[in-house]
């Protein structure tokens, strides 16, 4: 093999694997934050779980608040657009029609999120990237500069949203309970929860009319930001090579972990005192414009240390390659965990103990990813998405290697 080439599939070899392993780490964040909602109906109503309230259960909700929430489904997000690209570079060293490809793909995409909503989690993001992947796919040729412009213009129109919202809650016109439910409805979820097949597909359905509404109008555009972010970053090719971007990365970090962990405070604050209305409005609003900051700070970070953290990469690199399939596991573990398909423990845990379950459901997940692409080529939903997207069988098991 020519030197060049060796070395031109060695920078891209680098590169997947530090983007698998960035999806492997935003895995781990979005178990943490979406077993909160899986194992409580209060939260998914905006409310702490009333039979918790000693100070470690606050402390487990600051914790995740703070550093979890809103964070990593940016950092997912920030992924899809960053894949996007790859795809895109795929399709034209393969001479492939990449549109009608990418089409059955978000077909896939969608309508795997649409069973997951009803099933077993209404707060899918699946669904909402199918819909953002359109966007992505009629902007595709648009410049790395003015996809960070428009990120930055929705995000600050997403601000603002809120910002009035709180203008009009000062004034008496309150519409935070559009999306969310009071404590009422919270415990009626709870004992559908709780209840048969049919009861829990029920509570599904009826709480996705306020999600849908939460999608559409504040956390479709937030996603759509974060894609068209990974969109230009994919494009300029900038995590091909990380260690050349150090001052970069270390700009921030600076700038990001500051901003962005006060901004989550307030965030957090506005979230858990109790306060009013426009209190939440404005936690919401800082929210929007400093949790992808502190977002970005943990990919930089990250993106420094995997070269000096060999085994850290190889941790998160199984389960980030294998990212459909343990999404969708993550939410089915929880259910039966919680709901009636299984223990129906929901809201008898506390927060340390739900979060304690999430680290063990993602250490049990890159523990069995790893062993699962020993011998395979992709995780089985992948591999279903894969037939879907290409129209024909793809190869489940890896060949031997061949001797050259």
């Amino acid at each position: 093999m020519k030197p060049v080439v060796a070395m031109t599939m060695a920078v891209q070899d680098r590169r997947i694997a530090a983007v698998d392993a960035l999806r492997g780490f935003a895995l781990f964040g979005i178990v943490v934050v979406n077993i909160a909602y899986l194992a409580s109906g209060y939260r998914m109503a905006g409310l702490a779980e009333p039979a918790f309230s000693a100070p470690l259960d606050w402390e487990v909700r600051w914790v995740v608040t703070v550093f979890f929430e809103n964070k990593f489904y940016l950092l997912f997000s920030f992924l899809f657009g960053y894949s996007f690209t790859l795809q895109l570079d795929s399709a034209a060293a393969s001479g492939t029609a990449f549109v009608p490809r990418f089409l059955r793909r978000l077909t896939g995409l969608f309508l795997l999120g649409l069973a997951h909503a009803v099933l077993l989690f209404p707060g899918d993001i699946l669904a909402t990237y199918a819909v953002v992947g359109l966007v992505l796919l009629a902007v595709r040729r648009i410049r790395p500069r003015t996809a960070v412009l428009f990120a930055v213009a929705l995000t600050l129109l997403l601000a603002t949203g809120f910002v009035l919202m709180a203008g009009l809650a000062l004034l008496g016109t309150d519409l935070s309970g559009t999306v969310a439910g009071g404590a009422a409805q919270a415990a009626k979820s709870d004992a559908a929860l709780q209840s048969s097949v049919p009861m829990i597909i029920s509570d599904h359905l009826h709480k996705l009319g306020r999600i849908v509404v939460l999608r559409v109008l504040f956390q479709g555009p937030a996603v759509l930001a974060a894609c068209l972010v990974g969109l230009a970053v994919g494009k300029r090719r900038l995590l091909a090579d990380s260690d050349r971007h150090t001052a970069t990365l270390r700009q921030i970090q600076w700038v990001g972990f500051p901003v962005g962990i006060l901004g989550a405070i307030f965030y957090a604050h506005s979230t858990w005192s109790g306060g009013t209305s426009v209190h939440h409005m404005l936690g919401q609003a800082v929210d929007l414009i400093t949790a992808p900051l502190l977002a970005a700070a943990y990919v930089a970070t990250l993106l420094r240390v995997f070269p000096r953290a060999p085994r850290l990469t190889s941790v998160l690199v199984p389960p980030g390659r294998t990212a459909l399939t343990n999404y969708l596991s993550q939410s089915l573990i929880c259910s039966l965990i919680f709901t009636g398909y299984g223990f129906a423990l929901i809201d008898r845990l506390s927060p340390l103990a739900v979060s304690s379950i999430a680290v063990a459901i993602f250490a049990f997940q890159a523990a069995a990813s790893g062993m699962w692409l020993r011998s395979h080529r992709y995780g089985p939903v992948e591999w279903l998405l894969r037939w879907f997207t290409n129209w024909r069988r793809p190869a489940v098991r890896l060949h031997p290697a061949r001797s050259t």
